[in-house]
């Protein structure tokens, strides 16, 4: 579906939320415990009407919102997702102003501010309030739903795949210690001359991986998975699974603000998302989901509050960092003007201008499918016979010394290591050519 289609079919949804939005913020700015800054409405001009994943002018003007390195050009932003400068600066803001107030504010006032700082967030995420808990990322919010879930029995089987991030298949194998029970890692197809991916494949592997395993109790998918970024089905998966008696933890953590979905439309009751990749909050900034009257599947945290019902008791933080999360309303405000369904089909426009040219270089693998409903921007590729931890690590420095460019190694595929490309918001046109004539090079 092109952007346009989707900014049609959009619309009032999305008035909707922003009304939402806008009212969470102002309830914030408006507090006595939340010191006032500028408002981030206006930083960019109007999105483009046409062709706005292309419109090089407009994007121009978005990366000029992101002070970035010179040293290299940056294709690795899964890692984290930079904050763009007025981000940036209301954080340095707040950071200055919680040094000064400290526990001042944080005994008498944080409790007001975390609250309105919820329900700005849920109003970001369509969800309701008492749905969800702010984290330090999606790995802790995760580590939390897995290890808390505790409808399993010793001899139950959980199941997980190859593609699933590394921390997230520690916690499910850690299940083993912890419930009794027995993990199960299936390894996910890839692609082939003969045989590429498609949802169709993806359905039948997961059928055939929960049929294989009938004492399956708990299934771990990932939304968009950090080491090829191929998207799956989750609605479709989790129906399949409900229909077999398995529940489903979902890691949205790059889902996020990079596709245009909803969590409460995926069929998933447990969900860990970060704000620190694609919204550009501050790093420190994730969420825990649970669906309304699911909440008791998990436990609360190392005994914390042991009958309650809030989901706020699944997860313990200690001192977190305040201005980190007093800045995510700002990042939304940002985020927002740009919007999910622009982001998305911009990433995948400059996924598909390098990836365009890489397929037609021989002995080079991308990992994706081409369907825009299974890839956003994030993207992998494996160069022929090179799967090695060792041989990866060089062809990322070589790919950062002799031409410029920042990428990273993957360990976690089955079949083996492979190289990640993540553009950004800030990245143009000419980065990805640059990035698919070093590969041509390379590939010679």
């Amino acid at each position: 579906m092109g952007f346009r289609q989707l900014q049609q079919t959009e619309v009032s949804r999305r008035s909707i939320m922003r009304q939402g939005i806008a009212s969470g913020l102002a309830l914030l700015v408006g507090s006595n415990s939340f010191p006032a800054g500028a408002s981030l409405r206006e930083t960019l001009p109007n999105r483009p009407k046409m062709d706005a994943a292309q419109n090089e002018a407009y994007w121009r003007t978005v990366a000029g919102q992101y002070g970035v390195t010179n040293d290299v050009v940056n294709l690795e932003n899964g890692y984290w997702g930079i904050m763009a400068q007025p981000v940036l600066a209301e954080y340095q803001r707040l950071s200055a102003w919680i040094n000064r107030e400290n526990t001042n504010f944080a005994r008498f006032h944080w409790g007001e501010t975390n609250e309105k700082l919820h329900d700005a967030v849920a109003n970001f995420l369509g969800v309701d309030r008492d749905e969800i808990v702010l984290t330090r990322g999606a790995t802790e919010a995760l580590q939390a739903l897995i290890g808390g879930y505790n409808k399993l029995q010793p001899g139950d089987t959980v199941l997980y795949a190859d593609l699933d991030y590394s921390e997230m298949k520690n916690a499910m194998r850690w299940l083993a210690d912890r419930r009794g029970v027995n993990p199960v890692k299936v390894n996910f197809p890839e692609p082939a001359p003969d045989q590429p991916l498609s949802e169709e494949r993806i359905l039948s592997f997961y059928e055939r991986a929960m049929d294989a395993n009938p004492k399956t109790r708990l299934l771990l998918l990932t939304h968009l998975n950090n080491w090829t970024g191929l998207i799956i089905p989750v609605a479709k998966i989790a129906e399949m699974a409900r229909a077999r008696g398995i529940d489903v933890i979902l890691d949205a953590a790059h889902s996020v603000g990079q596709v245009d979905f909803r969590i409460n439309e995926m069929g998933c009751n447990y969900v860990g998302v970060n704000l620190h990749k694609w919204v550009g909050a501050p790093i420190g900034c994730g969420v825990i989901y649970i669906k309304n009257g699911y909440t008791s599947d998990i436990d609360t945290y190392m005994g914390r509050n042991p009958h309650s019902d809030r989901v706020s008791d699944r997860i313990d933080t200690g001192t977190l960092n305040f201005a980190a999360h007093m800045a995510i309303p700002a990042a939304i405000q940002f985020h927002e003007q740009i919007g999910t369904a622009l982001k998305e089909a911009r990433l995948r426009y400059l996924r598909d201008v390098w990836v365009q040219s890489a397929r037609r270089l021989e002995g080079l693998t991308v990992l994706t499918p081409d369907d825009p409903s299974m890839v956003a921007g994030l993207t992998s590729f494996r160069l022929k016979g090179v799967t090695t931890t060792e041989a990866n690590n060089a062809l990322m420095r070589r790919l950062a010394e002799e031409f410029g460019i920042l990428t990273t190694r993957r360990t976690g595929p089955a079949a083996g290591d492979c190289i990640r490309v993540t553009p950004s918001f800030y990245n143009s046109v000419e980065d990805v050519e640059k990035l698919a004539a070093a590969l041509k090079k390379i590939a010679a």
